[in-house]
């Protein structure tokens, strides 16, 4: 008797056919999809919004380029920008600085570790929790900053209540904890540096900043990469810091763009959604022409190579 042909045959061979091909992609879906609701499309909304007038409720109303124009002549989103331009080339300190504490601690002594876990401490904890504590340290009357700017110059500087050393304030206090974090990525690195090239440049004479430039560094390229991306989203996404350190204040001076943002689109001061995704949309812009452009050096250095 002739066996029947199986009707799942055809069906079982393509997938055993394609499987390694197609395995990957089924294990990137999920991730993928999530990527594409949560980052891609709101992406593209604030995009769509930035272009109304549209207060989260009513029906939208077109108004073009209407709230970019409106932009340029708000001072407040001036000062908010100038304030992010601070934050980005004050916060790129945390790289050099993160990088020197790593070589610092890549040490073989006696109680290293217990130095690394002190380094290690400010990148564990809430930034809420560094918010309060810089908020303690900078307080007026009992901070211990205020104290030692009193017994040093007689008058004691509340630096938060100041409208110049405010934002400055607000930095140094984002830098405590994104130095930690540089300096994790740098050990990291650190550890992966090929012990072969480190004992061929010393015979070549190579001591000091000379290695560090032409054998180490080169070496912690990839590290540098993801140091220098994540601290210029830290610079520009600077919302919890501001808001629990000074609330924008005094007198507007600390605000930076995803605060001012938060304050148009959603409290008390605007509910003006396509006002807020506007600010949105130009804070996006700054982060991916400085992102792209450290991207772009990098891939020709490689090619360089």
């Amino acid at each position: 008797m002739t066996a029947l042909p199986d009707a799942h045959g055809p069906k079982r061979s393509w997938w055993r056919a394609n499987q390694q091909r197609l395995t990957p992609w089924l294990f990137l879906a999920p991730g993928a999809f999530m990527f594409a609701v949560y980052v891609i499309y709101p992406i593209a909304a604030s995009f769509q919004f930035s272009f109304y007038d549209w207060d989260g409720l009513s029906p939208k109303t077109w108004v073009g380029w209407g709230n970019y124009a409106e932009l340029w002549g708000d001072r407040n989103f001036i000062i908010s920008l100038k304030n992010n331009i601070i934050w980005l080339v004050l916060y790129m300190l945390a790289v050099p600085a993160g990088l020197g504490i790593a070589i610092f601690l890549n040490q073989t002594v006696t109680g290293i570790r217990i130095y690394k876990s002190l380094f290690f401490f400010p990148f564990v904890i809430s930034q809420v929790v560094v918010g309060l504590m810089f908020t303690w340290f900078y307080a007026p009357n009992f901070g211990l900053f205020f104290k030692l700017t009193e017994w040093l110059t007689g008058t004691g500087t509340a630096v938060l209540a100041n409208p110049e050393y405010a934002t400055y304030g607000i930095i140094a206090a984002g830098l405590w904890p994104q130095i930690a974090y540089c300096m994790i990525l740098y050990l990291t690195g650190l550890n992966n540096v090929a012990p072969d090239q480190i004992e061929a440049a010393r015979l070549d004479g190579a001591r000091g900043l000379k290695m560090l430039w032409y054998v180490v560094l080169p070496q912690l390229r990839p590290a540098t990469f993801i140091a220098v991306v994540v601290t210029v989203i830290g610079a520009l996404r600077s919302f919890d810091l501001v808001s629990i350190m000074t609330g924008g204040g005094p007198f507007g001076q600390t605000r930076v763009l995803s605060y001012y943002m938060y304050e148009k689109a959603l409290s008390e001061y605007g509910y003006r959604m396509g006002y807020g995704a506007a600010i949105a949309v130009v804070l996006f812009l700054i982060m991916m022409v400085f992102i792209t452009g450290f991207v772009w050096k990098m891939v020709r250095d490689e090619r360089g190579r």
